[in-house]
């Protein structure tokens, strides 16, 4: 285990620095109390050399002075000790036993200075030497000066002693020894004390590393090392079965997510956690996407809602919307993006019909509808039984082609998400449809005529614009059901529809007011718009020819106008005038026009 092995390998250099660290402490305070202890006992041993032969000279028996020298010699721990006379008490009484031994003698006799000099040897005798002047002095005992031919404070002689430091050296040894020994056993005791205690943390900290390292690369299968027992064991435990848990979510929600998602499954993301995070937040969109258009009021919306998640979300500039009744054949463009570089109306959609992906880059011009030498991809979508939504996107290469196929499962899951209410919509679309039309001519009826004059005219596209209005009636129509039959008639009625139709404009509205009887809004028109629209028709419907059984003949139309100001809200005082120019046309003689003037009744 790295974790273990590092910080039990720091502990113990740690320790080993601590130890040395002791060690080197305790073998420089023994030095220093060696020579501390040597430097007390060789002072006390000069002062009290000094005061001997101080009391040897007051005794008048400087003449055993040797032997007092020898004596002390002889004590435990001096190796030598020598007495040098200052110039002047040679002048006095001559040179003495004792000659200079070497500089420190000399320096000393100068300054008057104690001077140490330490010998200091690992393996072999190591000594003190120290040099010690005897200075002239007067006291209450001892006046140097009656004795001495020499002021106060002159340097009488130097006492120079060597002490050997074995002694001392060895019981440091002996010390140091001990105590490297006391502290190798508290080391080696706390190293096994502070493995015994932190390994089983140790252990379980590099399990769960090895298992977090794996989790971070995606595998949620590894499991910690399980422990036989203290809170390790607990810990190995609740984590193991923490990450078994976890594992068993991913799995589970990529299984769910199957059902929400096209494309979830071809996806190559390494990281559970991660393909489960990236899924949510595309179940959001995608549930944000659909909350929206629940609240859309057409289809239209719903279909806008489509192009502006391709805009936003993909990046997609050149596309439309196809809508295609598979029950009628017919196709219909529902929105454009740009403008269609193919004819499907006139030649139909290749996608709707083979309810597949039509790619160019698979086949050159596989659409015989699509003549332009340019990329796309038509997609169709099933939205229900009758119906087929299909997505033309148009691209600028091969490439960007590619990239665009990839997109497509993403594309789908929001059209998934639309198709309940677009089929929702479209249901509705049908039923207001039905309900403002009438279905044997597949004109307005007169339902939509009261929506309409609320809408458009007095308060929508056409508000304040001069309307022409014109009630038109079939001359004698009861008579082509009582000759013909009632198929005949409503034939007859299919025929003024379509002449209807045939002879206005988008703008206008043709309405089937009831049984034969139509109201035709003109909008933006004047008198003689109106009056030359409504003979248009009379003529081109006295020029139908209606087929019954064998026989063909042709009927007449009579034809009431009113020309409607659209400034204020009566709209039903204009039709109540057509109305009644209708009836003079039809007591004048039928099959003409009659404007409407003031005093008609």
């Amino acid at each position: 285990m790295d974790s273990k092995r590092s910080i039990l390998t720091t502990l113990a250099i740690a320790m080993a620095v601590i130890f040395l660290a002791m060690i080197i402490n305790v073998t420089m305070n023994l030095r220093d109390f060696g020579f501390n202890s040597a430097k007390t006992k060789a002072q006390l041993v000069a002062d009290s050399v000094k005061n001997g032969l101080t009391a040897h000279m007051v005794n008048g028996i400087m003449a055993n002075r040797d032997f007092y020298i020898e004596q002390t010699k002889n004590l435990k721990h001096i190796d030598d000790i020598w007495i040098i006379r200052s110039n002047t008490v040679k002048k006095q009484y001559g040179d003495g036993q004792e000659l200079i031994h070497d500089e420190i003698d000399q320096k000393v006799l100068e300054t008057g200075v104690s001077v140490e000099q330490i010998d200091e040897q690992l393996l072999g005798h190591s000594t003190y030497r120290i040099t010690i002047p005897y200075k002239a002095e007067i006291t209450k005992e001892i006046n140097c000066l009656s004795c001495h031919e020499a002021k106060e404070g002159d340097v009488l002689g130097v006492i120079s002693m060597v002490m050997t430091m074995d002694d001392i050296k060895q019981m440091s040894v002996k010390i140091i020894a001990l105590t490297s020994f006391i502290s190798l056993f508290l080391i080696l005791f706390i190293i096994w004390f502070v493995k015994r205690l932190i390994v089983p943390y140790l252990s379980i900290f590099d399990s769960i590393k090895d298992v977090m390292k794996r989790a971070h690369t995606g595998d949620y299968s590894a499991r910690i090392d399980e422990f036989n027992s203290g809170e390790a064991k607990n810990v190995s435990h609740w984590i193991n079965e923490h990450m078994s848990k976890l594992q068993k979510s991913l799995v589970t929600i990529e299984d769910k997510i199957d059902i929400f998602l096209t494309a979830h499954k071809s996806e190559t993301v390494e990281d559970p956690m991660m393909d489960v995070q990236n899924t949510v937040a595309r179940l959001a969109d995608i549930y944000k996407f659909r909350k929206t258009i629940e609240h859309d009021e057409s289809i239209s919306d719903v279909y806008k809602r489509i192009a502006t998640v391709l805009e936003d979300k993909f990046k997609l500039d050149d596309f439309n919307f196809l809508e295609a009744d598979t029950t009628n054949k017919k196709v219909e463009v529902v929105y454009v993006h740009k403008a269609l570089q193919c004819d499907p109306l006139a030649k139909g959609c290749r996608a709707d019909r083979t309810n597949t992906l039509v790619d160019s880059c698979q086949f050159k011009k596989v659409c015989s509808a699509n003549n332009e030498e340019n990329t796309y991809l038509c997609i169709p979508y099933s939205i229900s039984n009758d119906m087929d939504f299909v997505i033309t996107i148009n691209t600028q290469s091969r490439e960007e082609n590619e990239k665009l196929r990839e997109k497509l499962p993403f594309i789908q899951d929001y059209v998934d998400a639309a198709k309940p209410e677009i089929v929702s919509k479209k249901l509705m679309q049908i039923l207001e449809k039905n309900a403002s039309t009438d279905p044997l001519t597949g004109l307005f009826n007169r339902k939509y005529l009261e929506r309409y004059i609320d809408g458009s005219l007095y308060s929508g596209i056409y508000k304040n614009v001069p309307c022409g209005l014109m009630m038109v009636d079939i001359d004698f129509f009861k008579l082509i059901n009582d000759n013909y039959g009632h198929d005949i008639g409503d034939i007859a009625i299919k025929t003024i529809a379509n002449t209807l139709i045939d002879t206005t404009t988008d703008k206008d509205v043709v309405i089937r007011f009831g049984g034969e009887e139509f109201i035709v809004i003109l909008n933006d028109c004047n008198e003689e718009k109106l009056h030359d629209t409504a003979e248009k028709i009379r003529i081109a419907f006295s020029q139908q020819k209606i087929q019954a059984g064998s026989e063909i003949f042709s009927k007449t139309i009579s034809i009431g106008t009113a020309l409607f100001p659209n400034k204020d809200h009566s709209f039903w005082k204009y039709i109540k005038q057509s109305d009644v120019a209708l009836y003079q046309a039809k007591h004048s003689g039928r099959n003409k026009v009659v404007r409407y003037e003031e005093g008609m009744e």
